[in-house]
C-alpha cells in the first residue's frame, strides 16, 4: 500500500518550506512521490513554490479551493485517486491552514482509497512564537491539527528562544484542554531545533513519527466567514511598500486578525515574493510569479484593508 503523509499546521506557520525540505529527502532516497497542495481560497500561491520539485520524480496535484465541504472532499478523493493510479511510492498532502484532520482520515477510509493507501506520518508544524492570543476557533484548528500528529515541529524556532518555545507548548496544551483532548505537549517531545541544522537523527525521527489517534470536541464554527482570503491585484510597489503594507496591516487595530499576507509584485521584468506572518516579514526576488497579493485572516474588516492596498 502507498504511505500518505499529512503535514498541517496552522495559517503562516511555515508547512511548504517544511514541504520542500520533507520531499526532498523523499526524493534523494530514490522514491517517487505524489504531492496533492490545497490553500485556503480560490487561488494557490503555495503551489507555484513547489514548482521547482516538479520532475519525473515527483507529481503536483493541487485541490482548488473556494468551494463548500462537500465539494472539496470530492476534489480530494479524485486527485488522491490520481495520484494512485500514477504509481507513487508516497503521497504527501498539505492542506490549507484552515482544515480539519478529521476529513483526511475520513477519505482514506472510502472506496477506493482504502485499498490504496495507508496513513504514515502526520506532522504539525507550529510557529515558534505562536504566543497565546488565539480566538476559540483558532484554537480549535491547532488543537485538531496537532492532536494527532506523530510529531510537532516548530518552524522559525531560529528566531526564538527558549521561553518562546515554553510559552507555544503552554498555549498548544491549553488548545488541547478547550477542545477536550487528553493529549498534552512536553517541550522535549517537540522539535525545537533549527531546520537548517537537522541532521541523518532529526529525520529518521521526523520520517518515523508515525501518528496518534486521538478524540476532541469538535467546536470550529465558521458558518459566520470567520475566515477570509482578500486578493489584491496588480499591487505597485517596491520592497519598502510591500514591508510597510504588511507591518500597517499585521499590527493595526482596525484590520480583523491578520494571520498571513502573501503574494508577487512586478519588478523590472521580473518578481518581488511577499511571504509574511507576524514573526517573521520576507521579501525576495523571484524567477517566477503571480500578479496578486492575498491578505489571509480572521474577521477582516475589508473595507479597511482595501483602502491600505488600494493606496497608491
Amino acid at each position: 500500500m502507498i504511505k500518505i503523509d499529512l503535514i498541517t499546521g496552522f495559517l503562516g506557520s511555515g508547512k511548504t518550506t517544511f514541504l520542500k525540505m520533507y520531499a526532498r529527502r523523499l526524493l534523494e532516497s530514490g522514491l517517487k512521490i505524489g504531492i496533492l497542495e490545497n490553500d485556503y481560497g480560490a487561488v494557490n500561491i503555495d503551489m507555484m513554490l513547489l514548482g521547482d520539485l516538479e520532475g519525473e520524480n515527483c507529481e503536483l496535484e493541487m485541490v482548488a479551493g473556494a468551494c463548500d465541504a462537500d465539494c472539496h472532499r470530492r476534489r480530494f478523493k479524485t486527485k488522491l485517486i490520481a495520484l494512485g493510479m500514477s504509481g507513487c511510492d508516497r503521497v504527501l498532502v498539505e492542506p490549507s491552514g484552515i482544515f480539519d484532520i478529521d476529513e483526511f482520515f475520513d477519505v482514506l477510509h472510502e472506496s477506493p482509497l482504502d485499498r490504496w493507501y495507508e496513513p504514515g506520518n502526520v506532522i504539525a508544524v507550529v510557529d515558534a512564537k505562536l504566543g497565546d492570543k488565539l480566538s476559540d476557533n483558532s484554537a480549535y484548528l491547532l488543537a485538531s491539527q496537532a492532536a494527532m500528529s506523530g510529531l510537532v515541529v516548530l518552524s522559525k524556532s531560529q528566531l526564538a528562544g527558549e521561553k518562546d518555545f515554553e510559552k507555544t507548548v503552554a498555549a498548544l496544551n491549553e488548545a488541547m484542554k478547550k477542545t477536550g483532548c487528553p493529549r498534552r505537549f512536553d517541550i522535549n517531545e517537540v522539535l525545537t531545533k533549527p531546520w537548517n541544522l537537522l541532521d541523518d537523527a532529526d529525520f529518521n525521527r521526523i520520517f518515523n513519527c508515525g501518528y496518534r489517534p486521538e478524540s476532541f470536541v469538535k467546536l470550529l464554527d465558521d458558518s459566520s466567514g470567520t475566515y477570509q482570503s482578500l486578493y489584491y491585484f496588480d499591487v505597485k510597489a517596491d520592497e519598502k511598500r510591500l514591508r510597510n503594507l504588511t507591518e500597517i496591516l499585521m499590527n493595526g487595530d482596525n484590520f480583523g486578525n491578520v494571520f498571513r499576507i502573501k503574494g508577487f509584485v512586478r519588478k523590472n521584468g521580473g518578481w518581488l515574493e511577499l511571504n509574511a506572518t507576524r514573526s517573521q516579514i520576507s521579501v525576495s526576488e523571484a524567477a517566477a510569479g503571480q500578479d496578486i497579493i492575498i491578505v489571509i485572516g480572521e474577521s477582516l474588516n475589508k473595507d479597511k484593508i482595501d483602502s491600505v492596498m488600494n493606496r497608491g
